[in-house]
């Protein structure tokens, strides 16, 4: 055996699993979804302009991102009936995360990323933050309060950090 063989195994597994790290989902319940459905495998909202508009119409009609067991109401029921709703229903529900230890190691895993964010990933990190900021108003326990405070926190900053890369 050469003697830089152990060398260029060391190499290669460090390699490899830097391209595993790359890899690695920030969303990983996007290909988990509950429904079975093919066409909802790692869901996106916006494919256009025209889907951004409508996103921030909603938004702003004040959508509010239930917890684990509800899905989300929209309190205008002209942009709560289109069928473009049922696609944000499944993101809002079965993708974003809505415990705060699954919101620490996404926005731990967001502080450490390199890249700017796919489309997907920053449209579901835009609405993970609407989520948070919405149980923030909510929670009364001071130390939780903090804890989702913190949360909102790093989260805009790993929003601002990603707008001001790309």
């Amino acid at each position: 055996m050469q003697w830089w063989a152990p060398l260029i195994v060391v190499y290669l597994s460090t390699c490899l699993e830097a391209i595993q790290h790359h890899r690695k989902a920030l969303y990983p319940n996007a290909y988990r979804i509950k429904r079975g459905t093919y066409s909802l495998i790692n869901p996106t909202f916006q494919q256009s302009m025209k889907d951004a508009n409508l996103l921030f119409e909603i938004l702003l009609a004040g959508m509010q991102i239930q917890d684990e067991d509800h899905a989300i109401l929209i309190p205008d029921e002209e942009l709560a009936s289109l069928r473009r709703v049922a696609k944000l229903e499944v993101i809002c529900e079965d993708v974003l995360p809505k415990r705060l230890s699954e919101i620490r190691r996404l926005t731990a895993e967001l502080t450490q990323r390199q890249h700017p964010l796919s489309l997907q990933d920053f449209e579901r990190t835009v609405l993970t933050l609407v989520y948070i900021a919405q149980t923030l108003a909510q929670v009364r326990d001071q130390p939780q309060r903090e804890a989702w405070a913190n949360a909102v926190i790093q989260l805009f900053k790993a929003i601002q950090k990603d707008i001001m890369s790309s």
